[in-house]
């Protein structure tokens, strides 16, 4: 598997007459918002958008709410997020075609969500969203793979999964022994537990397969829906 099937493969999920949207899953640090903005960055190329990205993360609870309910030190988990309504999200996408749609986003130096960031346009045919819990079947999670038209899973090997999310951290503020003790901690454990949903995905797309966050690429041409 390449890159490039995988382009194909998404190329004719927008194929069926109505939106389809498709998420991308997996642990932290493991690929998915890169492969999502390559996704979407070469399928638009630089013709008329057709093809949107709707991060789950701009679903995280704001910091203030999380300390009152005692899960600041415990940010990224699956209770640390509203769930139901990014599947709520999911479900207008799907139905609400008409309109434009705002979507959260996420500030990554505030770390904190931001309403009403993104917005997708009517003509947008395909949607591509990513983030941990997709395919997580508990509480409200479990209402979101049915809004899916198909899920991949991203599997990159722990030492490099690993080294980027460190980086991550380090780039956002927090000392190297910080960032470290955090992905040992709270990141394993999450990752532990999306690592169980992987068998529920319709593609796992291997290392081989996935754009380097270092290297942004040659600029492909548009492919066309």
């Amino acid at each position: 598997m390449t890159y490039d099937d995988l382009l194909t493969r998404a190329r004719a999920l927008a194929r069926t007459g109505r939106r389809a949207l498709l998420g991308i899953a997996g642990g932290p640090g493991a690929g998915k918002t890169t492969l999502a903005e390559h996704l979407v960055r070469d399928l638009n190329g630089d013709g008329e958008p057709w093809v949107a990205h709707v991060p789950m993360d701009g679903f995280h609870l704001a910091d203030t709410e999380l300390d009152r309910l005692g899960r600041l030190g415990r940010k990224g988990a699956p209770d640390t997020f509203d769930a139901a309504g990014y599947a709520a999200l999911l479900r207008r996408l799907r139905e609400e075609t008409d309109e434009v749609v705002y979507a959260p986003g996420f500030e990554r130096v505030l770390e904190q969500p931001v309403a009403g960031a993104i917005p997708v346009p009517p003509g947008a045919r395909l949607v591509v969203t990513e983030g941990n819990y997709l395919l997580l079947d508990t509480g409200a999670w479990a209402r979101v793979r049915p809004q899916l038209d198909e899920v991949w899973f991203c599997e990159l090997g722990e030492p490099e999964r690993i080294r980027r999310l460190v980086a991550r951290h380090e780039e956002f503020g927090k000392s190297h022994e910080e960032a470290v003790a955090w992905v040992r901690g709270t990141d394993q454990r999450n990752a532990d537990l999306i690592a169980a949903t992987r068998d529920r995905a319709d593609l796992v797309v291997p290392a081989a397969a996935l754009p380097s966050p270092d290297e942004p690429g040659e600029a492909r041409p548009a492919v066309t829906g």
